[in-house]
């Protein structure tokens, strides 16, 4: 009934194209917003001064108390109003990605099983910026990781099905690959990568490779809107 009301009362385009391009915007704005108004302070020097880009976590802006010991209310309320805005918006992105697929019941049925772990995703983004790292911190790092685990298997999903579809051109569908192969190496980094705790090198790597995969993840779903605007949707 919800999935209905939703193709029923709004424009699919509108819903893959325009609200993805301007969240994407507005996540940039709210991070960068997030990002000056850092008090400061990172795992191994408490004495810093405002967000050092590769010492630093997007999480980081999301405490409630910064690193250094002071008050991160503005920067948390930044980080939080961006991960809402962005799981909302991929939540209704994938709610209606599997429309553009359903000529075809293998790829829509594929579809719909990479959309039930991106919903999943959705809900760990708005639970990671709803959840202070400094306040729940086991809570947050279940949220922040599963973020990754649930669009690895997303990736995964609709890289079979756009590669198989005549919908979308190819290059779309290597884009995609990319985004499944990026999140599989980060997963990687997550599991197995050095412990953040062990000294600065390891945490500059850690907080390198989150900011490179979120960028690559922008990037993607960025890029697939183009190809989406070029198709006819049915209502």
């Amino acid at each position: 009934m919800f999935y209905r009301l939703i193709l029923s009362n709004s424009d699919a385009k509108i819903i893959l194209v325009l609200i993805p391009r301007v969240a994407s915007i507005f996540f940039v704005i709210f991070q960068v917003l997030g990002m000056v108004s850092y008090p400061g302070g990172t795992i191994h020097d408490l004495s810093t001064n405002g967000y050092l880009f590769t010492s630093n976590f997007f999480s980081d802006m999301g405490a409630y108390q910064a690193r250094n010991g002071e008050p991160n209310y503005l920067s948390m309320i930044f980080f939080s109003i961006s991960l809402m805005l962005v799981g909302g918006t991929f939540a209704l992105y994938y709610l209606v990605l599997p429309k553009v697929f359903g000529n075809n019941n293998r790829n829509y049925f594929l579809s719909w099983i990479g959309t039930i772990f991106a919903l999943g995703g959705s809900i760990c983004l708005i639970g990671t910026g709803l959840t202070p790292t400094d306040l729940v911190f086991d809570l947050h790092v279940f949220f922040a990781n599963n973020i990754f685990h649930c669009f690895l298997i997303t990736s995964f999903f609709y890289s079979i099905v756009i590669f198989d579809t005549v919908i979308l051109e190819k290059r779309y569908a290597f884009g995609y690959v990319v985004f499944f192969i990026s999140i599989l190496l980060y997963v990687g980094v997550l599991q197995f990568g050095p412990s953040v705790s062990t000294g600065k090198s390891e945490l500059i790597f850690q907080v390198v490779a989150q900011k490179l995969i979120v960028i690559i993840f922008f990037l993607t779903v960025f890029h697939q809107t183009f190809g989406l605007s070029k198709l006819q949707i049915d209502q």
